[in-house]
């Protein structure tokens, strides 16, 4: 009896070798996951908003990231003027500062 348990004892497996891609497939299902559903999005919205800014004109109510609501009175090559409120007050605001158009 304790014979057969000495020898199934002493049978060593060896480990099979798992293959690197399939050790690897979490890793890159989440990066996947991560830019499909955060990058690629963020990208989109960067790129709306960039030819948004360069299709400024004239005329155009705008929101600048500080929450200054303003209409465009000039377009300069990075800044524009806006008048602000009914006193005619004007503002120089880069346009990286422009959230977007208000309706």
């Amino acid at each position: 009896m304790f014979e057969s348990i000495a020898h199934a004892a002493g049978e060593t497996q060896t480990p099979q070798q798992v293959n690197p891609l399939v050790q690897f497939f979490p890793l890159i299902a989440i990066f996947f996951v991560f830019y499909f559903f955060l990058i690629r999005p963020q990208q989109q919205q960067q790129k709306k908003l960039r030819e948004m800014v360069a299709g400024l004109k004239k005329g155009d109510k705008v929101i600048t990231t500080g929450g200054i609501l303003g209409e465009v009175s000039s377009i300069q090559p990075d800044y524009v003027v806006l008048n602000i409120g009914d006193s005619g007050a004007k503002l120089e605001v880069l346009k990286s500062a422009i959230a977007g158009l208000r309706q």
